[in-house]
């Protein structure tokens, strides 16, 4: 029988190491399951009124109406609509009722629909994901029944160069080769279930580094365009640089996934993409982040959304983006760009790019609505954005509005979003399904118990495996239906001539989308509770093994279910001492940490590599 700790365990390292991908979603702790058919009914069904209520139907507003309710759909809406006996009724005056809200970029794994649902976004497009799932969230998002989730649309695995962005991550993703055939790879996609298909250009060349990734070529993109195109599915191409997309534009992209940041947006692509009728979703949550302007702490600060954010949420706000410029001028080129393409016509979509350091599923769209309106929409416009226009662009034809016979997905706000954006943010009710979804957020009993002063985790001289505090354990993806195995055990001769060191040996096997195999430490002993290692500020081992790369992966936060952070290094012929800082693990709560695990992944084959003196220090 599989430990407990070890079954907690395997779907974070699935999130892990697929980043961006989720093999298996679970509920905060504390929550049912987020699965529509294992959600509690609500109290009165989905079935009720709202009287009296402002009503943003998705592009209009119409101040005092009555909005009925039957079997999870809007049954009626207007100033004079009746109400029919029997009917639950929710006292609307001086409130604000909106469609459940739509983030048209996330990237969503572990609670991440939850936390997207207890916010008011009752329905997310993922931009890159596991394509396995793909049939599973099309199922769900069908259904009336209650659940604890948004609902999920996604493009499934991307269309990437080898070697290129989306392949960073530790996972075994499909790519297009220079001489591939973006006709067939479009095919496949849509054979596993793609519900549109993401193209991403990308070089890193415009964040001001040196670091460079190879990217798709321009006939590449306009080849996978067209077989889109071909299969009935709309192209969304991802882009950092003018030139790029302007060249998606021309290929007949239907949309872009960002603003591209390396210049201002100018007149002539302004009227380029609004003569192609392509469609921007700036991402202004994410980019602003990487210009440094600290608006996911912004969101933090805010007494409206503060009380609903997950230990998590609360980390990834506030983590820095890795290829951050810090350049405040960056982001009020980037309000101006936006302010540009909407003023030329072209049609902004609202998304977050959630899921990145700065970002958090939820409440950063409330803080992209406010920053549309910052780059000149009307807050009309902005909240058009994340329900009508996306709801439209994407053909996701029973949501995104308040009218007769859609579903009752609805968030009610106090006050008045129109002449306020920002009161978005003090939600009284979210329905969807037309069920009441009780907002419940998983907070830790207490502070965590403080890690022990001595920041030496294992020299492995003993005659047993015996940390000073906490265990060891094996760690494969034979938890999530793989075949990989490891295994683990005290051997002779350590670093410096030292008397033992930890052997972690084991096999990478296919069977399993993103095989891994290694080994996890539990800093409390098991998965269920966390160590406080806030004072702590780097991660300390010797290693040597058989050149493979390998990741550390830190697992905190109130449960084990949320996004670890990981960092990757090399066990080479000799041993070596590795530091791996704390705050390189972008999100990571070091005051409740989890687990430490260090796993190989592909290529298959046989893996060992030796650990000494492990510290937390």
């Amino acid at each position: 029988m599989k430990r407990l700790p070890e079954i907690i365990a395997a779907a974070g390292l699935v999130a892990a190491i697929a980043v961006a991908v989720l093999a298996q979603e679970r509920p905060a702790q504390g929550q049912s399951s987020p699965g529509a058919e294992d959600a509690p009914a609500s109290m009165h069904g989905n079935s009720f009124a709202i009287r009296d209520v402002r009503v943003f139907d998705g592009e209009r507003v119409t101040e005092r109406a009555n909005v009925v309710v039957r079997d999870g759909r809007i049954s009626a809406v207007g100033a004079d609509a009746p109400i029919p006996d029997g009917l639950d009724v929710v006292d609307g005056a001086g409130k604000t009722l909106l469609p459940g809200l739509v983030d048209a970029h996330v990237h969503s794994w572990g609670n991440a629909r939850a936390d997207a649902l207890r916010f008011g976004v009752t329905t997310e497009l993922d931009m890159l994901g596991d394509w396995n799932r793909l049939p599973e969230i099309e199922r769900q998002r069908g259904s009336l029944a209650p659940t604890l989730q948004a609902d999920l649309w996604s493009a499934g695995a991307a269309v990437t160069a080898p070697g290129g962005h989306g392949t960073q991550y530790g996972m075994d993703v499909p790519t297009l080769a220079a001489d591939g055939d973006a006709g067939a790879f479009v095919d496949a996609r849509v054979a596993e279930g793609s519900d549109y298909i993401k193209i991403i250009v990308e070089d890193l060349s415009a964040y001001g580094t040196g670091m460079r990734m190879p990217t798709l070529a321009p006939a590449q993109v306009a080849a996978a365009v067209d077989a889109a195109h071909r299969h009935d599915r709309l192209a969304v191409v991802h882009v950092s640089r003018r030139a790029n997309a302007l060249q998606a534009v021309e290929a007949g992209a239907d949309g872009l996934a960002h603003v591209f940041i390396d210049a201002p947006v100018d007149e002539a692509f302004a009227r380029a993409a609004r003569s192609h009728d392509s469609f921007v979703i700036p991402t202004l949550s994410v980019l602003m982040g990487v210009a440094g302007t600290g608006e996911g702490a912004g969101l933090v600060a805010d007494p409206r959304l503060q009380p609903w954010l997950g230990s998590g949420q609360l980390a990834s706000l506030e983590a820095a983006f890795p290829l951050q410029a810090r350049d405040p001028a960056l982001g009020e080129r980037l309000l101006a760009s936006v302010g540009a393409l909407h003023a030329a016509g072209v049609t902004i979509l609202a998304g977050t790019d959630a899921g990145n350091p700065g970002t958090t599923h939820g409440a950063s769209l409330h803080g992209e609505l406010e920053l549309l309106v910052r780059a000149g929409l009307s807050p009309a416009e902005a909240l058009n954005a994340a329900t009508a226009a996306t709801a439209d662009a994407f053909g996701l034809d029973d949501r995104g509005r308040i009218a007769p016979g859609l579903r009752a997905d609805l968030v009610l706000v106090d006050g008045n979003p129109l002449a306020d954006i920002t009161a978005t943010r003090a939600i009284d009710t979210v329905w969807k399904n037309g069920h009441a979804v009780e907002r419940v957020l998983a907070r830790p009993a207490g502070p965590s118990a403080v890690a022990p002063g001595d920041p030496l985790v294992d020299d492995f001289e003993g005659d047993a495996i015996s940390p000073r505090f906490g265990a060891w354990q094996p760690t494969t993806d034979a938890i999530a239906g793989g075949a990989s195995v490891a295994a683990h055990a005290l051997v002779a001769g350590g670093a410096g001539g030292s008397r033992g060191a930890l052997a972690v040996r084991g096999e990478i096997k296919s069977g399993f989308a993103f095989p891994w195999a290694g080994v996890i430490f539990f800093p409390a002993g098991d998965a269920t509770q966390a160590l406080d290692f806030s004072a702590r500020t780097e991660l300390v081992f010797k290693v040597r093994g058989d050149g493979r790369r390998y990741n550390a992966m830190l697992f905190s936060g109130p449960s084990m279910q949320g996004m670890p952070s990981m960092q990757a290094f090399t066990a080479g012929e000799d041993w070596a001492e590795v530091r791996l800082p704390v705050d390189g693990f972008a999100g990571v709560d070091p005051a409740q940490l989890r687990a430490i695990a260090l796993t190989a992944g592909r290529p298959e084959g046989g893996f060992e590599f030796f650990l000494d003196h492990v510290q937390v220090r």
